[in-house]
């Protein structure tokens, strides 16, 4: 009879556990979920692109002298990936017009008119990390392509300030055009935007971070009112700050004619 019971005590107890493990998802499940959320939101923002922006790009020496020019941009996402066509000028009168093309697999292509060319051309990879008109911003900053990369891994939950936030590293592989080896961003929770974004440059270590400022919601879409580079060990920083534009600018095809604005630029 003891044993009877015992029997069906061991039996029960062996149900009972699948069963709550069946109600009780696994941590590596949760884990996957969480990766899945914080990836899907960061991707679904860039591809609801729409917007057009102006406002002013300085860079800010150690010694508090600052340098502005002018910023413009308007991005919007077709069913080839996303179209982004920036505008910078001064302290001179010469622009800096730069259309940055990203797939949704994250291959990007720049194209530049720089200062003194008179034609639009594909601005070579090397180059890529160069600073954008002498800030800490290169010219491939002006993308999250690390969102679309296909290493992503998500480490434990963070604070950034006040705000909670899911870590998430995306490491970059041999089919990505980059110059990071990896970018790690504390996305908020709640609106899953970027708030602290850390790059590391292969082969140096060297590290980059990106903080967003004055966070507001256009069109349904987060963005960030001014957002800071900063070059770890080096003194100053940069900062894009945005003064105006439209979450919902209606853009098309046309709107991202790198040749006809280089030609406007040489009358």
């Amino acid at each position: 009879m003891m044993t009877f019971l015992r029997c069906v005590v061991i039996r029960t107890s062996i149900a009972l556990l699948v069963l709550l493990s069946l109600v009780q998802p696994s941590p590596s499940f949760a884990a996957n979920a969480d990766l899945e959320t914080a990836l899907n939101g960061a991707r679904q923002r860039i591809e609801k692109s729409d917007y057009r922006l102006s406002g002013r790009l300085v860079r800010v020496e150690g010694d508090g002298k600052r340098t502005t020019y002018k910023f413009s941009a308007k991005a919007h996402w077709f069913p080839d990936g996303l179209h982004m066509l920036c505008e910078i000028s001064g302290p001179g009168s010469e622009k800096t017009i730069l259309l940055l093309q990203m797939s949704a697999s994250g291959h990007v292509t720049i194209d530049a008119v720089l200062p003194g060319q008179k034609a639009a051309s594909t601005l070579p990879f090397e180059h890529w990390n160069d600073p954008l008109v002498g800030t800490d911003f290169s010219y491939e900053d002006m993308l999250e392509d690390q969102f679309f990369w296909k290493n992503q891994e998500l480490a434990a939950p963070e604070k950034y300030g006040t705000r909670d936030c899911f870590v998430l590293k995306s490491k970059s592989g041999a089919q990505d055009r980059t110059y990071y080896d990896s970018v790690t961003s504390w996305l908020d929770r709640t609106i899953l935007f970027p708030v602290h974004v850390v790059k590391t440059v292969r082969g140096t270590g060297q590290q980059k971070e990106f903080i967003s400022y004055g966070l507001r919601q256009v069109s349904g879409v987060w963005s960030a009112t001014k957002v800071e580079a900063k070059v770890k060990g080096k003194a100053g920083s940069s900062i894009l700050e945005i003064d105006g534009g439209s979450g919902k600018a209606n853009l098309g095809s046309k709107d991202f004619d790198i040749a006809g604005l280089a030609v406007k630029q040489v009358k």
